[in-house]
């Protein structure tokens, strides 16, 4: 039976504890409204290859504190069993027949307002949502630094006109994000006091973890964080493997002598003993804390004096929310593995390379500050050569900053035939050839096999 006094229902999409962090903080700070007669829903989607098989949210230190902000709690992978979150949406003639379904299942009155937030409106279950709920206003909240690169892919005007605005942390202060611009949603910070009491309160349920004793013990000084590149195939397992030895390294060289390594919570077990051995060389203790916890809730128990990682959002976590310095390693070597261009882990990479110090180049670790005058430029240029779809009246402005700034550049920056492929200036010769070679050999391939399927 549905209740007669509530004036809406909101549904609020999560698949990540960090990003359910961020809504029950935008939550805390009253940026949904008014919780009395509206009904808040948590919409659980585990968006692994496996799902069966990965970590659930529920098995995360921190996750049934932030459960308690909701009025239900609801598994989106059982609602559509047996297909898969990341692949399954509704056929435009079945729209409104999933959503009669899901009002019914969820006890949502058919003549009540329906509110959506999701994660990442480009790609389901966020994009599949947006279209079942049709009418609904649409909410998009960033999951880290993905928020400062451009929308994936252009979404259809029937939802880019319902979103409402992005809620963002305001992770490097001064930058604007580029996520949906195009449709002129205006962002909106999430208050840094109201996520630090959230990752307080995750931290503090995870107190009891005997897995964090041993951390507490050492007190190791750096923190080093693994990410999930060979999973994506953006590295090789070997080369990321490689990739964590030389943070270890670089720690080691920094002086430290106590090290925490932190994989990341959805990267598959792969520890191999290539990491132990190298620090055993360098006379390196080291603790690997596998635990479902969040790199910030580490942060919170052990006080580390450094975070080394490659472009981790926690790396920026740590220094805005922690005070602790931070370092990176092998920006360059990811940023020319990323595949397509498009890849959206492009900008987060390059705000990582622009404004983290390279341990390997013998920089001491820093803290992140607001966003030098450097970055967003560079930010609304690779923005437009990754989407120059979404984002033609940057072309202008961006032409006339590559001719100022190319040079001083990083190579990996912007590849010249990535340049010569949209015609911007940086392109040489021999680029621009290979371009027009590779156009004329696909023009004759499809000539080959139109004329062989006469």
């Amino acid at each position: 039976m549905f209740p007669g006094h509530r004036n809406r229902t909101q549904i609020f999409q999560v698949s990540t504890l960090y990003g359910a962090a961020t809504l029950a903080a935008a939550l805390d700070a009253g940026l949904f409204g008014e919780h009395e007669g509206t009904r808040r829903i948590l919409l659980v989607s585990q968006n692994a290859a496996v799902p069966e098989t990965a970590l659930r949210l529920d098995e995360m230190h921190g996750y049934t504190p932030i459960t308690r902000r909701f009025d239900s709690v609801i598994s989106w992978n059982e609602a559509i069993r047996p297909h898969h979150p990341s692949t399954w949406g509704p056929r435009g003639d079945d729209a409104t027949l999933w959503q009669r379904a899901f009002r019914l299942a969820w006890d949502i009155d058919p003549r009540e307002r329906v509110e959506i937030a999701v994660e990442s409106i480009q790609v389901n279950p966020g994009r599949a949502l947006a279209a079942i709920f049709s009418e609904s206003a649409v909410h998009v909240y960033a999951d880290g630094l993905m928020s400062y690169g451009p929308t994936r892919e252009r979404l259809p005007l029937s939802i880019g006109a319902r979103i409402q605005r992005l809620l963002h942390l305001d992770l490097v202060p001064g930058l604007r994000p580029l996520l949906l611009s195009e449709f002129d949603v205006e962002p909106e910070i999430v208050p840094d006091e109201a996520f630090r009491a959230v990752l307080d309160e995750i931290a503090v349920d995870a107190a009891d973890d005997p897995r964090l004793t041993p951390v507490r013990e050492e007190a190791p000084t750096a923190v080093l964080l693994g990410q999930y590149l060979a999973a994506i195939n953006i590295l090789e397992p070997a080369e990321e493997e490689e990739l964590h030895v030389r943070m270890l390294t670089s720690a080691a060289r920094a002086g430290h002598r106590t090290v925490v390594f932190k994989p990341h919570p959805t990267a598959p077990p792969s520890y191999s003993a290539a990491l132990s051995k190298a620090a055993a060389d360098a006379g390196v203790r080291l603790t690997v804390l596998d635990a479902p916890l969040l790199a910030e809730t580490l942060y919170h128990h052990c006080r580390p004096e450094l975070v080394v990682g490659c472009f981790s959002t926690a790396m920026v976590t740590a220094s805005a929310y922690y005070d602790v310095p931070v370092g990176r390693v092998g920006t360059a070597l990811v940023m020319e593995r990323l595949k397509p261009f498009q890849n959206s882990n492009r900008v987060p990479l390059a705000i990582v390379d622009h404004v983290v110090p390279d341990l390997e180049d013998g920089r001491a670790a820093a803290l992140v500050g607001a966003a030098p005058a450097s970055l967003s430029p560079l930010v609304r240029a690779l923005g437009f050569c990754m989407q120059p779809a979404l984002h033609e009246q940057a072309r202008e402005p961006v032409e006339a900053w590559l001719r100022e700034h190319l040079a001083a550049l990083p190579g990996h920056c912007f590849p010249e035939p990535r340049l010569a492929e949209l015609g911007l200036p940086g392109a040489g010769q021999q680029a621009r050839a290979k371009l027009r070679a590779r156009r004329a050999r696909r023009v004759v391939r499809k000539a080959v096999r139109r004329d062989s399927g006469r």
